[in-house]
């Protein structure tokens, strides 16, 4: 079983509950073959904007930061990493994207652990790889393609 730990920081109201954040990471790790751990921490816009501007030096709060864990070599850990969702900002953009904040959480839950396991979006063949994966695992729980235009 993966040990996901949830650390809930921000004050916003709209937070999904911990089982739920929880079944959308572990859809994403469903391929793995070995039990992983991670922490899942849900910031409020201060927090978010001071660690994009830190580790990816962009201004302002994002969606969702990825932290994956480097293994030193020579020891044996299945940590996988962390991930920072910032709820304002997942909020508004469902909102602005018309979806419902159920299957905007579940995506960038999903979209996040992807990132943990390896997957990106820098370029376009990166980029299809990802969203085909980030489709076929929203499917599975019954949530339509988040890229679909409104």
């Amino acid at each position: 079983m993966n040990m996901i730990e949830i650390q809930c920081v921000s004050t916003h109201p709209q937070v999904p509950e911990d089982a739920l954040i929880v079944a959308w990471a572990n859809a994403a790790l469903q391929e793995l073959s070995e039990c992983v751990e991670m922490v899942i921490r849900i910031v409020d816009e201060a927090e978010s904007a001071q660690l994009n501007e830190t580790f990816r030096h962009k201004a302002g709060a994002t969606n969702v930061l990825s932290f994956p864990f480097e293994v030193p070599e020579g020891i044996e850990l299945n940590l996988l990493g962390d991930l920072v969702i910032c709820a304002p900002v997942l909020e508004r953009e469902a909102l602005a994207q018309q979806k419902t904040s159920h299957a905007h959480w579940a995506h960038i839950v999903i979209h996040g652990t992807l990132h943990l396991l390896g997957y990106d979006h820098i370029d376009d063949a990166q980029a299809h790889e990802m969203e085909a994966k980030e489709i076929a695992l929203l499917n599975t729980l019954s949530i339509s393609n988040p890229y679909d235009e409104i």
